[in-house]
């Protein structure tokens, strides 16, 4: 018996996602410690004393099944965002709930739009639920929103975009996403994955919540695995208007979020010196790596997120392996088709100057 021949039809030539390698991994394939991963857009600082303090208070009770609706999470968002409660939904990670809006509104009958370059779930969730994928060519590596607009057919029921983009790190202005969003009919649901909101600038950032008062078809997708240090824990949060938000709870699991990840998510999110600590410490490296790769005549694009992408102008394969046994775990991403990039995920000070060390040793 050949189970593939009665699996769902997208599922049958699906490929899984593949994550950035573990340093466990790394150890056993070659033996060597030392090693730094710079793969996974990770959080160089961990995650604050605060979340482990409420992980610690949540241990006695571990025994009991989580609060499948996530009230004090909630409250905590909805006090930071100036949001309803009803408003938002509680996902394991921001890739669940990207996977969950799709299960909610598309079919394989409809059509799902997003860029290419784009986050890479997109196409595998498209995939899994047999709809099409209508795969818009990238503008200077980013979304181009007009052309978006211009596929939109009867068909269409999502559009993603991610703001900043992963794995190039492109951005939009609130400007581009409000005559964006105008243009967009009413029944095509706008996922906006904020992935790495925290990044970017205040002063620039996309006031994605005032969207959503003004566009009801608006879903605002966010994590706590990068800015906040809870990659390890699974989780994340939308904000839709609560008609929307009603039929992802219909669709949700109950107890999609873990306890301890709950306790944490509510610490951190309270917790803007530590998230203010991350960002500045990524304003800082990421001018360095910049630099670094101007002054050695490589070519970069310049990103929002917490991670830069460089183009070796050959087949960066070869160079992600060099690497591995310099004990410097990079992302190669031909799986997006650039095959001759590495996404590096900007680190600490030391780490950051061990990837510029084994990167010029490679390349030399």
């Amino acid at each position: 018996m050949q189970f593939i021949n009665i699996a769902n039809e997208g599922v049958k030539n699906l490929s899984p996602y593949q994550a950035g390698k573990p340093i466990e991994e790394l150890e056993r394939e070659l033996g060597i410690s030392n090693i730094i991963k710079l793969a996974s857009n990770e959080n160089p600082f961990g995650f604050p004393e605060s979340a482990k303090q409420a992980i610690q208070a949540q241990l006695a009770d571990l025994t009991r099944y989580p609060d499948a609706n996530g009230y004090y999470l909630k409250d905590v968002i909805a006090k930071k965002f100036g949001v309803e409660l009803n408003q938002i939904t509680l996902g394991n990670g921001s890739n669940d709930l990207l996977e969950l809006i799709a299960h909610t509104f598309a079919t394989e009958q409809d059509e799902i739009i997003f860029s290419q370059y784009a986050f890479i779930v997109y196409p595998l969730v498209a995939q899994a639920i047999n709809a099409r994928s209508v795969v818009i060519p990238a503008k200077n590596y980013g979304h181009d929103l007009d052309a978006f607009v211009a596929v939109i057919t009867p068909k269409t029921k999502l559009i993603y975009v991610a703001n900043p983009n992963n794995p190039t790190g492109t951005f939009l202005t609130h400007q581009q996403i409000a005559e964006f969003l105008a243009k967009v009919p009413e029944n095509v649901i706008v996922v906006l994955d904020e992935a790495y909101t925290e990044f970017t600038h205040p002063d620039e950032r996309v006031d994605s919540f005032k969207l959503l008062q003004q566009h009801s078809n608006l879903v605002i997708c966010r994590t706590l695995s990068k800015a906040y240090g809870l990659a390890g824990l699974r989780i994340g949060y939308a904000v839709s208007n609560n008609e929307i938000a009603d039929l992802f709870n219909r669709v949700r699991q109950p107890f999609n979020c873990n306890s301890l990840a709950l306790a944490a998510a509510i610490a951190v999110m309270q917790d803007d010196a530590f998230v203010a600590q991350v960002a500045e410490n990524n304003r800082i490296e990421m001018a360095r790596y910049e630099q670094f790769f101007e002054k050695n005549g490589l070519e970069y694009i310049r990103s929002k997120g917490n991670f830069i992408t460089v183009d070796l102008k050959q087949p960066a394969a070869p160079i992600y392996e060099k690497l591995l046994h310099q004990g410097v775990i990079v992302r190669p991403i031909a799986g997006y088709g650039m095959p001759n990039h590495l996404r590096i995920s900007i680190g600490l000070p030391e780490e950051n100057d061990r990837f510029f060390d084994a990167l010029l040793k490679v390349l030399n």
